[in-house]
């Protein structure tokens, strides 16, 4: 009989899937590395376990403790599904620009959420990095994540999504396009991937009001890049310790009303059903375009799903009122 021991084990291992219509117009072959395989629906799983069973390893987390951290909602989801079968207790910290399903997906797997402002300083102590960070402190027997400095997160990816990549396009990758947030899957996939072949491009996608972009190209932490955007789960205000930007050979920023549009264009031209950073890794995709030739294998990596994202970028009310579509 083949079967899992554990929701755990069924982590990893996604498909490659090609897309069609909306990459009609590059000379090259774009598959799409599908995440949304993975039990919690995103590619935070992989990092979420490996972070988990290093911080069991070395005693940061102790039997019967709590884990508590910042994030967007996929982290959180990932985190959860390793607490309950491992045993843990879970307090996640979320920003109201965040969808109300993805709160109410971490609440279902008995996740206590806490909500903060999205528009304060990183710094402020009411966002939600502080907020995570003082209840860390605060909680007895707890274990604060903190997946934008854990080398644990950027070493998952180099540990599995690299190799499965390699394995998958049998060596032939070309590029590899992915959303930056924390910095883990650019870094540990990238890294992987450059040391098969040094030639291989990574490229990330950005958004408008982040601060990578301009810091890759000029070394320079600019704080009038940053101001409040849309778009869920890539771009910082801070520089995490996992963007390697090393590794990075450019950035592309994609706007918040391309990545909503483009979001329910893969759901409706190629079936594909994803969350909000998808639809701006495929815009992304396409504003590389003069980067691609006809013998290229571009990999781009789609984080989550879209079951996140019913009351926003697939709402066409949310939509209208945004200003995304007429």
């Amino acid at each position: 009989m083949d079967y899992a021991e554990n929701i755990l084990e069924t982590i990893g291992n996604t498909p490659l899937v090609k897309l069609n219509k909306l990459t009609a117009e590059l000379p090259c072959l774009v598959l799409s590395k599908y995440e949304t395989f993975n039990p919690g629906n995103s590619v935070k799983d992989r990092m979420a376990l490996k972070m988990i069973e290093d911080a069991e390893a070395d005693g940061r987390l102790k039997p019967g403790g709590t884990i508590i951290e910042g994030t967007s909602g996929n982290t959180g989801m990932g985190l959860a599904l390793a607490a309950i079968v491992k045993g843990y207790k879970c307090i996640f910290v979320i920003s109201d620009k965040q969808s109300k399903e993805k709160m109410d997906i971490l609440r279902a797997v008995g996740a206590e959420v806490v909500v903060c402002p999205t528009d304060v300083e990183p710094d402020d102590p009411r966002s939600y990095y502080s907020v995570s960070k003082r209840l860390g402190e605060e909680t007895p027997n707890s274990w604060y994540v903190n997946q934008y400095d854990n080398p644990s997160n950027a070493k998952a990816h180099y540990e599995s999504t690299g190799p499965e990549i390699w394995k998958q396009t049998d060596g032939k990758i070309t590029h590899f396009v992915v959303g930056v947030g924390t910095g883990g899957t650019i870094s540990g996939v990238g890294k992987y991937l450059k040391e098969q072949n040094p030639n291989v491009k990574v490229w990330g996608i950005d958004t408008y009001g982040s601060v990578f972009k301009k810091y890759h190209e000029t070394g320079v932490f600019d704080e009038k890049e940053i101001y409040p955007y849309v778009t869920e789960g890539i771009g910082e205000d801070i520089l995490p310790e996992n963007v390697d930007f090393s590794i990075i050979d450019g950035f592309t920023k994609v706007t918040d009303k391309d990545a909503a549009v483009y979001t329910q264009l893969l759901a409706k031209e190629e079936g594909m059903f994803l969350g909000n950073s998808a639809g701006a890794a495929i815009k992304g995709v396409l504003q590389l375009k003069e980067h691609f030739t006809k013998d290229d294998v571009v990999v781009v990596l789609f984080h989550d799903h879209g079951s996140r994202y019913v009351g926003k970028m697939f709402n066409n009310e949310w939509m209208k009122k945004m200003g995304y579509i007429d």
